[in-house]
């Protein structure tokens, strides 16, 4: 008979488990021991004692590294006091309130003090409500805090993210989570790694009410549960899953049972599903235990893992997903196999490890998604329910924009100008991009300017957007005043973006220049300086390696790494960057291989800071790929785009790893790509309009101190431009300054896009996006754009000066009957797809492409169709 406690109804078995993991994190965290640990010193309840336990035995160790105790124990005890003020507290059962309410963390943001904020602001909304009531009241609050827009990928946290008021969809249900936490509901953040059928992912959350998880689209609400843009999508999914800090029995499925974490699959609720094993065996047929298989899905134009699963001792690893196309990889000991497989095809593979060096040849892969599905026929609203969320959606936005309005102005950012001697221009660049921050960033600019000049603006201007809204004064003082005493005779370019700068990688930004200028005697300081390979042999020496959450790698933040002695190895090469250009040296992450560097003699040379690994025993030479034009591509063939359409990897123990080079990056042919010498894969592909992709991979090996040309190709894909149906050109539409114009008026005669959309929502933001980036394209066109606002989802903040990318050609109308929208649209799945409804029309008003809903890559198939049929206007006329 298992013996039990009553605190979170915790079994012998478990608290034994929970004290062992402490007893090791503890050890770890020795150097940091009265910070994190004193705590248990206070005067503790027995449930405060055993969540603090729970939460530092799973506890990952950058977090270990950047926060102490005192945060921890707040955050326990609000908790703990919202799942007694909360009515629903008490039905929330232990297990439920362990894994989905009391943790701290959602994804990689930095950890604010922040559930005794949330509840403020969401407790009086929601505690007369019921738990399912509650979600979407809470969500109506996300929404009227923050919107969308695609970002970098550092995750800001939930107060910095109502600071900016927009955030990318990880941050939005980061900010969701911790909000529904802050209430005492049960809430994840669940994923779909990559999309089979298009080139992104997405983040979206799942919350618990009386006994049932339901899930809402973050900052996006909807008037019921269980609904949002992206279900049509994630009925396409390959995985969709979560991450718990914790050894989570279930019920749901589990993906992975790493010792500091698990991953459950979530996809069942979403998609059909089949579960295949994979059974891996040597070149004698033995079975082989302990190998990765990872599971590789094509997107944005390499193959990514989805997930990795370790063989058991009778080297089988099993997997449940959809019923799309898969690579799978096994690899132990630098051997591999390797299998691209149709998951409809059979639930059981077995793959040979008999591969050592890669293949020589070109080899193709169709890589098909999941088709489109039909869901669920739901209850129809009623009128007066959806015009209540509608009045609710106009609010919230106003909220926002209220809140959006008291950001500084481009006035007074001139009139600061004016006052400093500074750039107007450059320096509502950097307030604009602040928002909410901006009067943070105008103080320092302000304090600083009359004694450094334009120093000050020099330092923000080498951040990241992002950083200038949750970067402050003392870490802005710290990194200005801490490296201009250290300039020298550096050149202004080096020293601005490789000692000034303080952004290494997607870590925090915290001060730490005098820190590390103070850290240290004065001596060690010299000798780093004269040899900065003696201070990558000291961290190398003396600091510990540590890795458990494959997400958190980088992001321990330099003072708190340092402090520790612990980190991953990728904090670690930061630590390394950022005492050296504490001290004046340039230093910097190789922009594609993300290896530690420090300049010498001007020539960026390698640190090694693991010299145990067999690969690092050296600093090698560098070789070059110079990538060729196919002179004999199609017209039709795509322009290359690192990431959209072409990646470069490199074979890494039998993995190859994607170089990290800007996303959508053009100019490839002008100069050839600096990386480190051995065998390497480039993947190009073309992705037609079901959502296939004609793959192609090249293999290819660089030398040290030579050149590689490699000729980019793609595969041909045969556009099909067929006639879907017509339009009617006598709607009339009413245009923002009033004025009617007939849908024919505004397409004109030669061919059109003309597009119904949703301002406030993430998919027709997508689609803003991409066709702003081809504005170019469209220019040179000069094809009309029509995007259409219905009565429904106007919103009175809705300002198209916001969107200021867009071609010229762009006109934003308003439709107030839907008298022109087709007919196709009504049909299943383009009505459940929802807006944005694209169409490109011919110069006989006929239909020739039409997209629905979220769909990555339409702004590129509409522009490709539109050419086709200019082209052929322009023919008809000639003739």
């Amino acid at each position: 008979m298992t013996n039990q406690t009553s605190v979170f109804s915790l079994d012998q078995t478990t608290m034994e488990l929970i004290e062992r993991k402490l007893r090791e994190k503890r050890e770890m965290a020795r150097a940091k021991e009265h910070e994190l640990f004193d705590v248990f010193q206070q005067n503790l309840t027995e449930e405060e004692t055993w969540a603090l336990k729970y939460l530092y035995a799973y506890m990952p160790v950058n977090d270990m590294a950047d926060y102490d105790g005192a945060l921890f124990l707040s955050h326990v005890r609000q908790t703990l006091e919202i799942r007694e003020a909360m009515p629903w507290g008490s039905r929330v059962p232990d297990h439920l309130f362990l894994h989905f309410v009391l943790p701290y963390r959602v994804n990689t943001e930095n950890i604010e003090d922040s559930r005794g904020i949330l509840h403020k602001e969401l407790a009086e909304r929601t505690k007369s409500l019921s738990m399912a009531d509650a979600i979407l009241e809470t969500n109506y609050w996300c929404h009227e805090k923050a919107t969308y827009i695609a970002s970098d990928l550092r995750t800001i946290a939930p107060l910095s993210m109502i600071r900016n008021a927009r955030g990318r969809c990880g941050e939005e249900s980061t900010l969701a989570v911790a909000a529904l936490r802050s209430i005492g509901i049960p809430a994840r953040q669940v994923y779909t790694p990559r999309w089979a059928h298009c080139d992104d992912n997405h983040a979206w959350v799942e919350a618990w009410a009386d006994g049932t998880w339901y899930y809402i689209g973050a900052c996006e609400p909807e008037a019921r549960l269980n609904q949002g843009w992206f279900s049509p999508p994630a009925r396409r999914a390959m995985l969709i899953n979560t991450r718990i800090y914790a050894d989570y029995p279930g019920p749901e499925d589990i993906t992975l049972a790493d010792e500091w974490f698990t991953e459950i699959n979530l996809l069942e609720n979403y998609a059909p599903t089949q579960t295949i094993t994979v059974l891996v065996k040597d070149g004698e047929g033995n079975a082989v235990g302990g190998a990765d298989v990872h599971f590789e899905l094509y997107n944005t134009a390499e193959f990514y893992p989805i997930a990795t699963i370790p063989t058991n001792e009778q080297g089988e690893a099993s997997f449940k997903t959809g019923f799309g196309d898969l690579v799978i990889r096994a690899v132990k000991n630098g051997k591999w196999g390797e299998q691209k497989i149709t998951v409809a095809d059979s639930d059981r593979y077995e793959i040979v490890l008999d591969q050592a060096s890669p293949p020589s040849e070109t080899v193709d892969l169709d890589m098909v998604p999941p088709p489109e599905r039909e869901g669920e026929a739901a209850t129809p609203l009623s009128e007066e329910k959806i015009e209540r969320h509608n009045r609710r959606l106009e609010t919230g936005t106003k909220i926002r924009t209220s809140f959006e309005d008291t950001f500084m102005t481009e006035a007074e950012a001139a009139e600061l100008a004016g006052a400093a001697g500074l750039p107007a221009d450059r320096v509502w660049d950097v307030l604009r991009k602040a928002r909410g921050n901006s009067r943070e960033i105008a103080a320092f600019l302000s304090e600083r300017s009359a004694e450094h000049g334009e120093w000050p603006l020099r330092l923000l201007e080498g951040l990241n957007e992002k950083d200038l809204v949750d970067t402050f004064r003392d870490a802005l003082d710290d990194h200005l005043l801490g490296s201009l005493a250290l300039r020298g005779d550096l050149p202004e370019d080096i020293f601005t973006e490789y000692v000034l700068c303080p952004r290494v990688l997607y870590e925090m930004i915290v001060p730490y220049k005098r820190f590390f200028q103070q850290a240290f005697t004065a001596a060690e300081s010299e000798a780093f300086k004269a040899d900065p390979a003696v201070l990558a042999r000291k961290l190398d020496v003396g600091y510990g390696r540590w890795e458990d959450l494959p997400n958190l790698k980088g992001k321990g933040n330099p003072v708190g790494t340092y402090k520790l002695m612990q980190g991953d190895p990728v904090s670690l090469d930061i630590l390394f960057v950022a005492i050296c250009r504490s001290l004046g040296l340039p230093a910097r992450l190789h922009p594609s291989e993300l290896k530690p560097q420090y300049m010498a003699g001007g020539s960026w040379v390698d640190a090694v800071l693991d010299a145990s690994a067999p690969q690092e025993q050296e600093a090698k030479d560098w070789g070059r790929i110079r990538l060729l034009k196919d002179t004999e591509a199609s017209a039709e063939a795509p322009a290359a785009s690192y990431y959209e359409n072409f990646t470069f990897a490199r074979l890494e123990n039998g993995v190859y790893k994607t170089l990290l080079f800007p996303y959508g990056q053009k100019d490839v042919y002008d100069q050839p790509f600096e990386v480190e010498p051995g065998a390497y894969r480039m993947t190009s592909g073309v992705r037609l309009k079901d959502g296939t992709v004609l793959a192609r991979l090249t293999y290819f090996k660089v030398r040290a101190g030579e050149q590689t040309d490699v000729t980019l190709t793609f595969r041909q894909a045969v556009h099909d431009i067929p006639v879907l149906g017509t339009v009617d050109r006598k709607p009339s539409f009413t245009t923002l300054d009033g004025a009617s114009k007939t849908l024919g008026e505004l397409i004109g005669q030669s061919g059109a896009i003309a597009a119904w959309i949703e301002p406030e929502r993430e998919p027709t933001k997508h689609l803003f996006r991409e066709i702003g980036e081809l504005t170019e394209a469209f220019t040179e066109l000069g094809a009309p754009i029509v995007l259409i606002i219905g009565e429904s989802e106007w919103t009175a903040s809705f300002d198209p000066a916001n969107y200021p990318q867009l071609p010229k050609s762009t006109q934003f109308v308003r439709d107030s009957s839907y008298a022109a929208l087709p007919d196709m649209i009504s049909q299943s799945p383009a009505h459940e797809a929802g807006f944005p409804h694209l169409f490109v029309l011919d110069g006989r008003d006929q239909i020739r492409y039409t997209a629905s809903g979220y769909k990555i890559g339409t702004g590129k198939e509409s522009l490709q169709v539109l050419s086709a049929v200019w082209e052929k206007s322009k023919e008809r006329s000639e003739v």
